[in-house]
């Protein structure tokens, strides 16, 4: 990919950007989370995209757009030489995300395949569930954990991501998300017609957007709603920073961002009115649909989506064709995750083939834990996920060094014809860094581990999934390491 080489016009990098941000987090992610919490977190999720995301997109734009470099070179320029090292965290962070999101795109084609063999079968879907209810669940432990055949598919997607993003923007990243965008908001609104359809489909609706006001006082709703938005936007991921960096110089900065912002909550919700409804419509009872519902499980889309084909006609096929869409649209958000690899190693001054190779044997190598182990899979997603508000709060403070009003009228208003209050941006910016902190002490603070620091025995607990001690270590173990380099990095990159 060579920095010279740009979209093609506007609908290209518009196409990109929800690319990047519609995918896995949309039909896998936002489904778990809207389920556990209701309208309460869709609320919040909500206000987030205003009070967070969209300021933080608009910045990230505005940098790449001006700077055409990768994410720490980029941010090197912006910030300053000696600040080069948070760009370096920001860049592991989405990688780290990266790395496991392969796996989650290995789900999707897995199930694709599962749907497939659905058709071929002699006995319906439907029959076999009725002899074993625990088909599903069964299916998704066997391929959560120790599955040889998630080992491959996990490593031909990362070679085809790899292969995709070698060939370029416009003959890759472009060409892939003008068939895969369109095709899945059409087959995503054929789905929610079908649950809404069902016996009691409605009440899930009814559930999706009921508001609890005793949910707002647990931090964890917090927590999820921004990381939530974050994940699902891109906000903080540094991926927009990479996309934008191929813009075209007279891009309009604040339009592409508000479309692809929008664009992808509205996927978000059209994906959860197509999930839980289907939940309530094929639960024994309310109380049965709740209890699964709020049981947070990561299996929600892949176990759900086949037994809700399963009792409608043609369910086979329209299974084969949603898991083709997920795989598609997380395949899609994984080129952009790809791109920002391949941009800084571009960068660093590797050739294409060297990159193309390098970028393909660490997806290999740093992906084999999470296919491997559904734990390893989990602490990664609540490292990383979590880590989006460091990586966030970072992209803050490198607007607030280079100043947000040169930012906003130099680099964000200078060609859009749209333009967003500066008071809005200037406020949202300097209101999100102690809002970030506070979460973050908050989330902490509560202990979502048995041992959040140490263990029974006193010892750092770094290998509990859920504990304090195993965040701190990875996300400080990436900042002393990327300090202690940050002369070679500002030098190398910027």
């Amino acid at each position: 990919m060579s920095k010279q080489e740009q979209f093609s016009n506007r609908w290209g990098i518009i196409l990109a950007s929800l690319g990047m941000a519609i995918g896995a987090g949309n039909l896998w992610r936002f489904p778990r989370l809207a389920g556990q919490y209701g309208g309460s977190f869709i609320l919040l999720w909500i206000l987030f995209l205003f009070i967070w995301s969209i300021p933080i997109l608009l910045a990230e734009f505005s940098i790449g757009k001006k700077y055409k470099k990768g994410v720490i070179g980029s941010y090197a320029n912006l910030a300053g030489k000696p600040f080069t090292f948070l760009g370096f965290f920001i860049t592991l962070c989405t990688l780290g995300i990266a790395f496991y999101y392969t796996v989650v795109t290995g789900w999707a084609l897995r199930y694709l395949g599962f749907s497939v063999s659905n058709l071929l079968h002699e006995q319906p879907l439907k029959e076999r569930l009725a002899e074993n209810p625990e088909l599903l669940n069964q299916f998704w432990d066997k391929i959560s954990n120790q599955d040889p055949i998630m080992v491959v598919l996990y490593i031909v997607v990362s070679i085809i991501g790899v292969v995709i993003l070698s060939r370029g923007i416009q003959k890759g990243l472009e060409k892939a998300n003008k068939i895969l965008i369109p095709s899945l908001f059409v087959i995503l609104l054929l789905i929610v017609f079908i649950s809404l359809s069902l016996e009691n489909g409605i009440l899930g609706l009814e559930y999706m957007f009921s508001i609890q006001a005793e949910d707002f006082k647990d931090p964890v709703i917090w927590i999820e709603a921004l990381t939530q938005s974050a994940w699902s936007t891109g906000a903080g991921w540094g991926l927009l920073m990479t996309l934008s960096s191929y813009s075209r110089n007279k891009e309009d900065v604040t339009l592409n961002t508000f479309i692809g912002a929008f664009g992808n909550n509205t996927a978000s919700l059209i994906a959860g009115m197509a999930i839980l409804p289907a939940v309530f419509a094929l639960s024994a009872s309310e109380a049965e649909a709740l209890t699964f519902l709020k049981s947070g499980s990561q299996a929600l889309t892949f176990t759900i989506i086949p037994k809700l084909f399963s009792t409608v006609p043609g369910g086979a096929i329209i299974a084969t064709i949603f898991f083709l869409a997920l795989f598609l649209a997380a395949f899609s958000s994984l080129l952009s995750m790809v791109a920002l690899l391949m941009s800084n190693l571009k960068d660093a001054g590797m050739n294409k083939g060297t990159a193309t190779g390098l970028a393909l044997i660490l997806f290999v190598l740093i992906g084999f834990p999470s296919v491997w182990s559904l734990d390893f899979f989990t602490n990664q997603d609540w490292v990383w996920g979590v880590g989006l508000l460091l990586s966030g709060l970072f992209i803050i403070i490198g607007s607030i060094k280079h100043g947000l009003k040169d930012m906003k009228t130099n680099m964000i208003d200078a060609d859009s014809d749209f333009k967003a209050s500066n008071k809005y941006f200037t406020y949202c910016m300097i209101f999100n860094v102690p809002l970030a902190i506070f979460l973050i002490y908050w989330w902490m603070a509560q202990g979502y581990s048995q041992y959040p620091w140490f263990d029974a025995n006193g010892n750092w607990n770094v290998f509990d999934v859920y504990s304090n001690a195993s965040i701190v270590t990875q996300w400080v173990g990436v900042l002393v390491i990327g300090f202690v380099i940050n002369k070679f990095l500002y030098k190398k990159f910027a």
